[in-house]
C-alpha cells in the first residue's frame, strides 16, 4: 500500500456486532446511553484510517453522537450527512416494525386463548358477555392460559348450578391472582 491509499473498510458482520453490544452491555462506552433512546454503532477504538482492523478487541459499543462525534471535531458538531439520516431513520423503522410485530403476535396469541377459554366457558354459544371476554383475557395476561384453564375445568367440574359457573370460576381465578402477589387474604 502506498502513502497515500486509505486502508480498505471492511463491513463488520451482525453477529460480531452483536457480541460487541452483548460484551458492552448494550451501552455506549463513552457516554453511557443505551437503546431505546439511543441507536447504537460499533465504533473502531483504533480508526481505519490509522490501520485499524475488525477484530472484536479493536471495537467498542458507541451512541450515534458519539461515535459520529469521536474525531478531532466537538461531539455536538458532527454534521450527519442526509443519506445517514435517512439510514438512520430507516434502521429505528425496522426496530419498531420488529417491536410492534411481537407485541401484535402477543395480542393475537391472548385473542385466541381468551376465545378458548370462552368456549368451555360457554359453549355452543356465538356471543359472550363484553365484561366476560375482558375478565378472561386479563385472567389469561396475569395468570397464562394453563391456569385459566384450569380453573375454568375447576368451575364446570363444580357441583353447582350452570349459572354459577362464572362466578365460581372468577372466584378460583382471583384466588390464583392473590397467590401470586403474596396477598393471600
Amino acid at each position: 500500500m502506498t502513502a497515500d491509499a486509505k486502508p480498505k473498510r471492511r463491513a463488520i458482520s451482525k453477529k460480531t456486532r452483536f457480541e460487541v453490544f452483548k460484551r458492552d452491555a448494550f451501552a455506549c462506552q463513552y457516554c453511557g446511553a443505551h437503546p431505546p433512546g439511543a441507536l447504537l454503532h460499533v465504533d473502531h477504538i483504533l480508526a481505519v484510517a490509522a490501520g485499524g482492523t475488525n477484530v472484536i478487541d479493536n471495537l467498542i459499543t458507541a451512541c450515534a453522537p458519539c461515535n459520529l462525534g469521536k474525531g478531532a471535531r466537538d461531539l455536538k458538531a458532527a454534521p450527519q450527512s442526509l443519506a445517514d439520516k435517512a439510514k438512520e431513520v430507516q434502521e429505528r423503522e425496522a426496530q419498531l416494525a420488529g417491536y410492534q410485530a411481537i407485541f401484535e403476535a402477543k395480542r393475537q396469541r391472548i385473542e385466541d386463548e381468551t376465545w378458548r377459554v370462552l368456549g368451555y366457558l360457554y359453549p355452543g354459544q356465538n356471543t359472550v358477555p363484553r365484561d366476560s371476554h375482558v375478565s378472561v383475557k386479563r385472567f389469561i395476561e396475569r395468570l397464562g392460559v394453563h391456569a385459566v384453564l384450569e380453573a375454568a375445568e375447576i368451575a364446570l367440574g363444580a357441583p353447582i348450578g350452570h349459572h354459577k359457573v362464572w362466578r365460581y370460576f372468577c372466584g378460583v381465578c382471583w384466588r390464583l391472582v392473590r397467590e401470586l402477589d403474596g396477598t393471600n387474604a
